[in-house]
Formats: structure tokens, C-alpha cells, sequence
């Protein structure tokens, strides 16, 4: 029926960029919805390391963050280009009916009349709405996100229902 896929350990939550200055500051590109996870005392892991963020400031569409340990200009190029992550216990909770992509991702897709379609490979992000990209038997199905065809998403389950409307595929 397809590959399983195993919800990750660790979410990424920033991508350090460059360093910045002499003192061992990275510029981060946030890539969670909860930027508070960058405040002084939280701790973030660097390849399942953990460092405590001592502080963190806005510059233009980054952060500039501080890491305890990284002292030096040398210390934080050593850092250019990785992940910061947090374990799958820490996020946030979302209101009901909202989703982070690593719970949609593996999930079979069925039609309300029961027809396996595949599983959520990727999610695009349009300005409209999110797309499900749906790969199965007959190859690659594009699910629009919306509430006229996503009837239900059952994590317990690990199933999206869909309604099949005219034109979808």
C-alpha cells in the first residue's frame, strides 16, 4: 500500500545562515510560526546538540541569535548552513483543524466513496491555499486543501478523506 512514513524526532525550527560580527552571532532564517522559540533561556539543537539561545534580536527578515559556547566568529562559521531544531515534544499546539506538514505527510488519501488514491508525499504552499501532493499507483495527484474536497483528516487514523469534485484528476 505504499511507503510508511515515520514522523521526525526533531523539527526544524531555524536555518543558520552566516555568522555575524566577531562575538559568535549567527543570522537565522526562522522557519516556524512561533518565533518565541528564540527567546533567551529556550534551548534549540544544533545535529542533536543543544545550545541555549542567550539572546536574539530582528535584522530585516532574520534573527540575529546569540549561542551559548559560540564565542568567537570561527565558532559560528562552523554552524553556517545548519538546522536548528527542537524535539517533536516541544511544539506548540494548534487550534483545532490546523496541522504541521510532518502529521500530513505519509497519510493515506482516500476518496468518500473509498478509493485509495496514495499517500501525502509534499505539501505546496500557494498563496490560494496549500496543496497535498498525493503520489500512488497512477502516479502524482495534486489535492487542493480546501473544504469543498478534504472532507477529514484523521491522524489516529492516518487518513485524509477527499471528495472528488469535477476536474481534480
Amino acid at each position: 500500500m505504499g511507503e510508511e512514513f515515520a514522523p521526525p524526532e526533531f523539527l526544524t525550527v531555524g536555518h543558520i545562515l552566516a555568522p555575524w560580527g566577531t562575538k559568535g552571532e549567527v543570522k537565522v532564517q526562522v522557519l516556524t510560526d512561533f518565533p518565541e522559540r528564540f527567546t533567551p533561556g529556550e534551548l534549540v539543537y544544533v545535529n542533536g546538540r543543544p545550545l541555549e539561545i542567550e539572546s536574539s534580536r530582528a535584522h530585516k527578515q532574520q534573527l540575529l541569535v546569540k549561542l551559548a559556547t559560540i564565542d568567537s566568529i570561527q565558532d559560528a562559521e562552523k554552524l553556517r548552513d545548519h538546522d536548528l531544531s527542537i524535539p517533536r515534544s516541544e511544539i506548540h499546539a494548534l487550534p483545532p483543524d490546523e496541522y504541521y506538514a510532518f502529521q500530513l505527510i505519509g497519510l493515506r488519501v482516500t476518496t468518500a466513496d473509498g478509493e485509495y488514491l496514495g499517500r501525502i508525499a509534499d505539501i505546496m504552499i500557494t498563496a490560494g491555499n496549500d496543496v497535498y501532493v498525493v503520489k500512488g499507483d497512477s502516479g502524482e495527484i495534486l489535492i487542493p486543501a480546501i473544504e469543498d474536497v478534504v472532507k477529514s483528516i484523521d491522524l489516529d487514523k492516518r487518513e485524509v478523506v477527499i471528495e472528488a469534485i469535477e476536474g481534480l484528476f
